[in-house]
């Protein structure tokens, strides 16, 4: 009986990291349904399955066996999945100033510490650099004394924490289920959920945790996300290219971006390299320009809404040209080659017909196609 009871408890890490995911995006987007709203997800999850559940990440970044609605014993599941969603966050509705958030002063080797400790946890890599500052900030520092115990279960949520050093170990219903040696993660729904803590971690030596409480982390989170993806969405759809995707897949398209800056005259990438992805003009203007006869010549430029980089990742060939910040800094939105493959499958044929457009601009500028040179 006891086996069969703790093999039930052991949750995959898939599952938990499949949760999670869905309980940001629900949060998020604030869809009117649950239920439909999950059958709408979770289809679109299987139709990008090779690509949807990162394998890189490490197994402590996935692994948070605090995660309150993915570790509840199967028996508790049913009674509390109901109240998950009772306290929702709303980004939209919320008008506090990112300036409210709490902030604790660390010194210069505080800091490097808590960035060494946090730097592979999942839930902040969608973060922009200002938000993630905000994170730093808003996390303080505790120690911990052999026997201490950080949550109990049954408690309410109150903190997340990142584990510095130390050996803790995680109890559901008195029975020890796994051991965070000196690194990992633990208590992150809480911070999403009003809900009662799922297990018990007691520290077995001295240690040291960052934590962060619910309130704050939901503000940072779940508002820089729905900013994001108002923002991209927006982007997006002035781009007559993704005019062939549906509106869920410029979605998942928006939340794949990364958005980055450059410096006027800066080169944001240079002819020959490889492709690593590609860009979408946010702000300002870019020169688009090509080695000619030991000379760079400027093939045209563009601005808001429109994109380059991606005829490398079609034809899988170095970088034909080069590409600078012009006329001010320029923000740009960008995508990686693996999202690239994922995402925009149906944009392929309208950009395999730009690689025509593209070769006649060329013959326009050098007089033929002998005179380019083929670096593609």
């Amino acid at each position: 009986m006891s086996s069969d009871s703790s093999r039930r408890i052991q949750v995959p890490d898939e599952l938990k990291e499949v949760l999670l995911q869905f309980s940001i995006a629900f949060l998020v987007e604030q869809p009117p349904d649950v239920i439909d709203y999950a059958v709408e997800y979770f289809t679109k999850l299987q139709a990008d399955r090779p690509s949807v559940l990162n394998t890189d990440q490490s197994t402590d970044d996935q692994v948070s066996v605090n995660s309150q609605d993915a570790d509840e014993p199967p028996v508790m599941a049913t009674s509390r999945r109901k109240s998950v969603f009772a306290e929702a966050y709303d980004p939209e509705a919320d008008d506090d100033d990112d300036g409210a958030t709490a902030v604790f002063p660390k010194t210069d080797d505080q800091r490097a510490r808590l960035v060494e400790s946090v730097k592979n946890v999942l839930l902040f890599r969608s973060l922009e650099k200002e938000q993630m500052n905000q994170v730093l900030d808003a996390m303080f520092e505790r120690k911990v004394q052999p026997g201490d115990y950080i949550i109990r279960q049954g408690d309410d949520g109150d903190n997340f924490y990142v584990i510095e050093s130390g050996i803790y170990k995680v109890y559901i219903n008195d029975k020890h289920i796994n051991t965070y040696n000196h690194t990992g993660l633990f208590g992150e729904l809480a911070l999403l959920y009003n809900m009662p803590r799922a297990a018990t971690v007691q520290a077995e030596t001295n240690g040291l945790l960052w934590a962060m409480d619910r309130q704050t982390f939901r503000r940072i989170l779940l508002k820089s996300a729905f900013r994001k993806r108002k923002m991209y969405e927006e982007l997006l759809n002035s781009v007559p290219m993704l005019k062939a995707l549906q509106n869920y897949e410029r979605m998942n398209l928006a939340d794949a971006l990364v958005s980055k800056s450059y410096d006027n005259g800066a080169r944001i990438i240079k002819q020959g390299d490889a492709a690593d992805g590609m860009y979408f003009i946010e702000e300002g203007t870019v020169s688009v320009r090509m080695d000619q006869e030991d000379a760079e010549v400027e093939i045209s430029q563009l601005g808001k809404g429109q994109y380059f980089g991606e005829l490398a990742l079609v034809t899988h060939r170095p970088r034909a040209a080069s590409v600078y910040a012009t006329g001010g800094p320029v923000k740009l939105a960008f995508l990686d080659v693996k999202a690239f493959e994922r995402l925009l499958g149906p944009c392929m044929d309208i950009m395999k017909r730009n690689i025509d457009d593209y070769e006649s601009q060329l013959v326009k500028i050098f007089g033929s196609k002998n005179n380019i040179t083929d670096t593609r």
